[in-house]
C-alpha cells in the first residue's frame, strides 16, 4: 500500500509539471512534490555514505547514544539547487518558445528564427532571470560555508559574517534592477518627519545584509533537540508562503504580485525539501541535519524577504529567534561563561528533557558584569538559577536559550513534545505577524510599501 501512495505522489507531481496549461505556478508545486519525494528518497540511502566519510554524530539525548549520519541537510541543498536550475525553463517557457510553435510546429526553421527573434527584440524579463540566478547564487554559496563548517568546526566568531559576503549577489542585482531603498512614515509621525517616506539610501543595503547575517545563524541556534531546526524552518516557510498568498490572489498591483511569485518559487521547494528531510530527522532522530541546512534554510528564508520586498514583515515571522538571540547574548558576547552545547538533558529515569546548566567554580569570584546579567535576568524570569544560601553566590544557572525558557516555565518534557511546542510557538508567532501585516499595518499605512 505504501508504494501505491509513492507511486501516486511522484505520478501526481510529474503530472503538475507537464500540465499543458503552461502555468509555472502549477509546475512549481509539482516540482516541490518531488523534491519531497527525492529528499526523502536520497537521505537513508547515502546515510551509511556519510558515516564513513565521517558526517556522523551521537545523538546525546539517547540512553544509547546511537552514531547516526550528520550533515544531511547536504543532501537537501543538493534537491533544492537541482529543482531551482530545472524550474529555469519552465518559468520562462512563453519567452523561449514563440506563441506559434505552442499551434504550428510543422516548420522548425521558423520557430528556431521567430523564438531568436523574440528574445533579440529584448522581449525576455532579463530583469527577473537575473534576480533569480542570484538568489540561486547566494543560496549555493550560503550552503557551501555550512558544508565548510560542518567539515571543519568554524568558530562562531568567524562564521558570523560570511552571510552577507553570499548575499553580495543578490544585493547587486536588487541595487540594478530595483533600488528602492526608501520606507515609507507612519501616519503618527509624519508631521515630525515633514514627509510621507524615507530614504535610507546605503543604510537600506546594511539591513538587508543584517537581514541576510541574521536568517541563517537564528536558525543555527535553535538547534540540538530532534526536528527543531527543521520544524521551525518548515514553519517559517508555510507563513511566508501565507503572505506571499495574500498578495498573490487579493492583487494590490502588478509589481506585489510579481514580487510574492518569484517569493512563491523559491519558497515551495524549500518546504518540499524540508519536509523530506524532516520525516527523517524527527523523533527519535535517525539523521541530523547539521550547520549546511540551518544556513541554507535560513538564506532561502532571507532570499525570499528580500526579493519579494518584505524583510520587514519576515522579521515579524522571526521573532522567537530574535528573542531566542537576545536571551543569548550574555553567553555568545562571554558575559556568562558559555559551554560547548547548550541543548537540553537527558533525564534516563525519566526519559524527558530537563534543563542544561552552566556551572559556576566553587571559590573562583565571578566578574561583576556576571553577576548583574544573572540578577537582571532572574528577576525577569527569562533563567533559573541556584544561589548558595550561605555564601549568597550563585551555584549555577540555566543556559540562555529559548529552549531551556521553555522547559524553566512548562518542566520537564519528552524531546519531541519539547519540538512540537517550539513549533507551536514559532505558528502562534508567525500568525501573529500575519495579523499585525494585514491588520494593523494598513491602519499605521496608508498605501502598501512594496
Amino acid at each position: 500500500m505504501s508504494k501505491i501512495i509513492s507511486l501516486g505522489i511522484w505520478a501526481l507531481g510529474i503530472m503538475l509539471m507537464a500540465s499543458q496549461k503552461h502555468s509555472p505556478l502549477l509546475s512549481n508545486v509539482g516540482l516541490s512534490v518531488l523534491a519531497y519525494k527525492a529528499t526523502a528518497f536520497f537521505i537513508p540511502r547515502v546515510g551509511a555514505a556519510f558515516i564513513r566519510r565521517g558526517f556522523s554524530g551521537k545523538d546525546m539525548n539517547k540512553v544509547e547514544k546511537r552514531v547516526i549520519p550528520e550533515t544531511m541537510g547536504a543532501v537537501s541543498s543538493m534537491v533544492y539547487f537541482m529543482c531551482m536550475i530545472l524550474f529555469i525553463p519552465v518559468l520562462f517557457y512563453k519567452y523561449l518558445v514563440p506563441e506559434q510553435s505552442k499551434n504550428q510546429p510543422e516548420n522548425p526553421l521558423e520557430v528556431l528564427s521567430d523564438g531568436y527573434t523574440s528574445v533579440a527584440k529584448a522581449q525576455f524579463p532579463h530583469d527577473q532571470l537575473g534576480a533569480y540566478l542570484s538568489a540561486v547564487i547566494s543560496i549555493l554559496s550560503i550552503s557551501l560555508l555550512g558544508i565548510f563548517d560542518d567539515l571543519f568546526d568554524i568558530r562562531w566568531r568567524h562564521k558570523f559574517f560570511l552571510p552577507a559576503i553570499a548575499a553580495i549577489p543578490l544585493l547587486v542585482v536588487y541595487y540594478v534592477d530595483y533600488g528602492v531603498t526608501y520606507v515609507s512614515v507612519p501616519t503618527l509621525l509624519r508631521p515630525f518627519f515633514q514627509r510621507s517616506i524615507v530614504d535610507l539610501g546605503f543604510l537600506y543595503y546594511i539591513y538587508m545584509a543584517a537581514v541576510a547575517i541574521f536568517c541563517p545563524n537564528s536558525i543555527n541556534i535553535i538547534a540540538g533537540v530532534n526536528g527543531v531546526e527543521a520544524g521551525q524552518s518548515l514553519v517559517i516557510g508555510l507563513v511566508v508562503l501565507c503572505n506571499d498568498l495574500i498578495y498573490v490572489f487579493h492583487p494590490s498591483n502588478p509589481e506585489a504580485v510579481r514580487a510574492h511569485l518569484l517569493s512563491i518559487y523559491l519558497i515551495l521547494p524549500l518546504l518540499g525539501v524540508t519536509a523530506g528531510l524532516l520525516k527523517y530527522n524527527w523523533w527519535p532522530s535517525r539523521v541530523f541535519v547539521g550547520d549546511t541546512f540551518c544556513y541554507f534554510a535560513g538564506m532561502v528564508l532571507a532570499v525570499v524577504g528580500i526579493l519579494g520586498h518584505f524583510s520587514k514583515t519576515l522579521m515579524l515571522f522571526f521573532i522567537p529567534q530574535i528573542f531566542n538571540f537576545i536571551l543569548s547574548v550574555p553567553q555568545l558576547f562571554g558575559f556568562v561563561e558559555c559551554p560547548r552545547h547548550r541543548l537540553p538533558r537527558l533525564n534516563v529515569k525519566t526519559g524527558l528533557l530537563e534543563n542544561s546548566y552552566t556551572e559556576f567554580a566553587e571559590g573562583v569570584p565571578l566578574p561583576t558584569k556576571t553577576l548583574l546579567t544573572i540578577r537582571l535576568f532572574e528577576a525577569f524570569r527569562l533563567i533559573r538559577v541556584d544561589w548558595d544560601q550561605k555564601t549568597k553566590r550563585p551555584i549555577r544557572c540555566t543556559n540562555f536559550t529559548i529552549i531551556n525558557f521553555v522547559l524553566y516555565h512548562t518542566g520537564p518534557m519528552r524531546e519531541d513534545h519539547l519540538t512540537l511546542c517550539i513549533m507551536g510557538i514559532q505558528l502562534a508567532v508567525g500568525l501573529f505577524g500575519l495579523a499585525i501585516r494585514h491588520g494593523l499595518a494598513p491602519l499605521v499605512y496608508p498605501q502598501d510599501n512594496i
